[in-house]
């Protein structure tokens, strides 16, 4: 193998105006690495992704941006055996996965009492806006030092949201879809659409009190030149609007922005100007859980409480027809209740049967449907084995449909939490696609949320 090599400088050979400088593209990967290293797993799914503070960045990427400095330092000037006794650098812009960071560091005063060496240091991104400046002291080595180069070892990494970026990735290959975002008056809400925007999945409607949503832009340093705004002074009427909008084809797909979730759904589900369909509207989410191997959809946990036998029938033929249209081949359905035999005394297991007869009787189409079972029966294939309990989807759901909400909430909840799981979540079976986020929601999930509602939106009608 052919080694190259480093040679340092010394305190002698460094003058004042050197220069070194680094070029890096900030990858997925980069982000967890630098996660699984420091413990600092926010970098991957928090909030603070999003600037949040009106143009001070968020702590993860900052540390993984600094370490680019120290790399230039020990690999360029001085170069192997500088020990780094203080930098300070002030953070100006946030940075994103897919930026191109270029590091410059220049001396500025050698102290020839203590042979300390001064640096200036900035970062820019790939159009010129200034990530962080600053200012680092080293020691120059003594001595020159030259040290063999070893090839740098491939760093492979087991990315535990892999459905979710594949997910994201299929919905940016689409045209953006033109979204009413529901009274944006919030830094999350505002925040999340305007990056939805840059990552070209959305083209936003903002439907909300123009002047607080303007107050708010400028404090967050957002850019609405080129964003339509339709002012509303409250939320009930926003929502009213928002859903006339989607009704009437100006829009495909909404988005609920800082009002409470039933005040959107009450606008939603109106008879005299809602959006209604022939069946009732239910909530799915897409779960990327790291242990599971692919996209686990759970519904309903969100919208209806306590369903019946009939609005069940709604609910399962909502979410096949949904994991359809996203290419889900042969959907299995896991229909969960407590156990996995009938029994009257359980009403969601008479449920669940009815459910299945349905299915072989061509009454609910598109996918291979069990139960009930038991969650450990449907997600383990070993605990349906030892039960002897034969099934086509056991070990292998591609949906859990729970018997009510709270068992979905606390279901989907749980696998967040305590699974790590990043959870996106639709409504369907209405004539749009409505995104309902969490303030909970890191920017992962969020944009997960956005790419499920995009991928689901029918194209614009021709409004000509």
């Amino acid at each position: 193998m052919d080694l190259g090599f480093i040679e340092s400088k010394t305190y002698d050979e460094i003058s004042v105006g050197d220069t070194a400088r680094t070029e890096h593209v900030l990858t997925t990967e980069d982000a967890m690495a630098f996660a699984s290293i420091s413990g600092f797993h926010s970098v991957l799914n928090s909030d603070e992704l999003i600037d949040r503070a009106g143009g001070i960045p968020p702590t993860g990427p900052n540390m993984w941006c600094a370490s680019l400095v120290s790399g230039l330092f020990s690999m360029n000037i001085p170069g192997p055996g500088c020990t780094l006794t203080n930098i300070s650098l002030s953070f100006h812009n946030r940075i994103r996965v897919g930026d191109r960071i270029l590091v410059n560091v220049e001396v500025t005063a050698k102290e020839d009492a203590t042979k300390v060496v001064t640096f200036d240091c900035e970062a820019s991104n790939g159009a010129g806006l200034p990530i962080f400046s600053g200012t680092a002291q080293l020691l120059a080595p003594p001595k020159k030092l030259r040290w063999s180069t070893l090839p740098v070892p491939q760093l492979i990494v087991n990315n535990p949201y892999r459905h979710y970026l594949g997910l994201i990735a299929r919905a940016t290959s689409k045209p953006a879809v033109r979204t009413a975002i529901v009274w944006p008056c919030d830094e999350v809400s505002l925040g999340g659409a305007i990056q939805a925007c840059k990552d070209r999945l959305i083209v936003p409607v903002l439907v909300g009190a123009e002047a607080t949503i303007r107050n708010l832009a400028g404090t967050m340093q957002l850019d609405l030149a080129t964003i339509q705004i339709v002012d509303i002074d409250n939320s009930h009427t926003a929502a009213i609007r928002a859903v006339e909008m989607a009704r009437k084809g100006a829009v495909q797909m909404l988005m609920k922005g800082s009002l409470h979730t039933d005040e959107l759904m009450s606008a939603v589900v109106s008879r005299e100007g809602g959006m209604r369909t022939g069946r009732r509207i239910s909530h799915v989410f897409a779960l990327d859980v790291p242990s599971y191997h692919k996209t686990l959809f759970v519904t309903d946990a969100a919208v209806n409480i306590q369903p019946e036998l009939e609005t069940k029938i709604d609910i399962l033929q909502n979410a096949i027809d949904m994991m359809l249209t996203l290419e889900v081949v042969n959907p299995k359905v896991a229909i969960l209740s407590a156990v996995e035999q009938v029994n009257p005394a359980i009403p969601s297991t008479l449920d669940a049967a009815a459910l299945c007869k349905m299915v072989d009787r061509g009454q609910i189409t598109g996918a291979i449907v069990d139960g009930p079972l038991a969650f450990d029966n449907a997600i383990s294939s070993d605990a349906a084995r030892i039960k002897k309990i034969k099934s086509p989807v056991a070990g292998d759901p591609d949906l859990l449909m729970v018997p009510n909400l709270e068992a979905g909430n606390i279901l989907f909840k749980e696998l967040q939490y305590l699974a790590g799981a990043l959870a996106a979540g639709v409504v369907v079976g209405a004539k749009v696609p409505i995104v309902l986020t969490s303030r909970a929601d890191g920017e992962l999930a969020r944009m997960a949320s956005c790419a499920l509602g995009v991928l689901l939106a029918k194209p614009a009608p021709d409004l000509r």
